[in-house]
């Protein structure tokens, strides 16, 4: 643990991937729960605030994250002590933002509901979620600010918090609801993210005034006053990434909700569309995505650390990284694949009393090697400096995608759309290495 902690990337991965592991386990147990609660057509409804709940976080708050982490840790290197304005030019303009979002979410909820997800049941749900946004923003904020201070225990405590306040009350008001003999509704698990979110941000402020305290003269004013410089760098490569992000996240929507209806098309009614989409997205995707705990958690860092050493122009390091964390998600998605391939027709029928959810972790279990690699792929390009490759490479994979829903989910169903997602996952796994062997033997 001593080397580890003389290594900020190694003791940060330690720390956020056991806390999502933890994490994980606890948000696999709820869907079980919610799957056995609701059945598979609530959870399709459910999913169906998917594209709402991202697009928000895309607009308001997930390119100003990343942003605020690469100059803060910037700053870090230059001064130790470092300074808040990253942190406070980044509230400054996500916060507002996401209070516009918050109205634009709770009052046009009729129209967003009906004539976008399609579901008018999903009306009550996206008002619950509005009061989320904010919060969320203000913690992503926060937790960018310690991601780079390479001090990750902080958004990883936040996170296994934020967890357990949302099942908890998840738990009270169906439990509630049933010791009553009232049916819960679906809108329990809404509100349960909502007052996690809550919670989290609350934990996430604590925390950051623990951190300031013994260090009063971080709160000097030449520390804590955003100068234009500090708006200009920060927006800079804020608004690329929110606008890569908005972009993605309305072509993830247009999946998203035309997967219900193409199903339409091949032969299901409403109620088994919505069931089949509920079990491909709310039961058998967060198994795949489950060992993506770890991998995850070296994304999240690597950025800061590839950024810092790239700044200091140490290409070693930056190849060193690189090659460490290819060798070990390769060997890591092998492994998950064997263990899908062997073991995932017993995790559907046993965990989730669903044959077809068995089915589909099977066929997914092929993706593992490609997604976990291009999770942190993805996160070194960031840091050297390739958002817009990245957003390139993510664009044509999303359209491979789209492809596979229109044309064909008619034809073979939901098996159409699980090729779709291997083939473009191949895609840009291929796009990722293209990248970073053009940038090394350039430089």
């Amino acid at each position: 643990m001593k080397h580890a902690k003389r290594h900020p990337l190694i003791f940060g991965t330690i720390i956020l991937t056991a806390t999502g592991l933890i994490t994980r386990v606890i948000g696999f147990f709820y869907r079980i729960y919610l799957s056995r609660l609701f059945g598979e057509e609530g959870m399709g409804i459910y999913q169906l605030l998917s594209p709402a709940l991202s697009l928000s976080f895309s607009l308001t708050a997930a390119g100003y994250q990343t942003a605020i982490s690469k100059y803060v840790a910037a700053d870090s290197a230059k001064r130790p002590s470092g300074n808040l304005k990253p942190l406070l030019a980044g509230i400054s303009i996500t916060l507002p933002l996401s209070l516009v979002t918050n109205a634009i979410l709770f009052f046009s909820a009729d129209p967003i509901g009906i004539f976008l997800l399609k579901d008018h049941r999903t009306v009550p749900m996206l008002r619950i979620l509005s009061f989320s946004v904010p919060f969320a923003a203000l913690h992503a904020c926060i937790n960018g600010y310690f991601y780079g201070k390479k001090k990750a225990s902080v958004p990883a405590l936040t996170q296994l918090l934020e967890q357990l306040a949302r099942v908890s009350c998840v738990f009270l008001v169906t439990g509630a609801d049933l010791a009553e003999g009232r049916t819960p509704s679906i809108n329990a698990a809404v509100l349960g993210l909502t007052v996690g979110e809550i919670f989290s941000m609350l934990i996430a402020l604590v925390c950051l005034y623990i951190h300031l305290y013994p260090d009063s003269s971080i709160l000097s004013l030449q520390n804590i006053c955003p100068s234009v410089p500090v708006y200009r760098d920060l927006l800079g490569m804020a608004l690329p990434l929110t606008a890569n992000r908005i972009v993605l996240n309305i072509l993830q929507s247009i999946e998203a909700v035309s997967i219900p209806r193409k199903l339409l098309l091949y032969g299901y009614d409403t109620t088994t569309a919505l069931s089949v989409y509920g079990v491909l997205t709310g039961m058998a995707m967060p198994m795949i995505f489950f060992p993506n705990a770890l991998t995850s958690s070296v994304a999240v860092l690597l950025l800061p650390t590839i950024s810092e050493n790239h700044a200091k122009g140490d290409r070693g390091a930056v190849i060193n990284a690189t090659l460490r964390t290819v060798k070990y998600c390769s060997l890591m998605g092998a492994c998950c694949l064997c263990g899908f391939l062997f073991l995932g027709d017993w995790m559907g029928t046993e965990l989730f009393h669903s044959e077809l959810a068995g089915h589909f972790i099977v066929t997914l279990g092929f993706i593992c090697p490609f997604l976990y690699l291009d999770t942190t792929l993805s996160s070194i390009l960031q840091g050297l400096g390739m958002a817009g490759r990245i957003f390139a490479s993510n664009v044509v994979c999303l359209l491979i995608r789209l492809l596979f829903v229109f044309f064909a989910i008619p034809v073979i169903g939901m098996q159409g759309y699980l090729w779709g997602i291997l083939v473009s996952q191949l895609v840009l796994a291929g796009i990722y290495f293209f990248c970073l062997y053009h940038f090394f033997r350039k430089h």
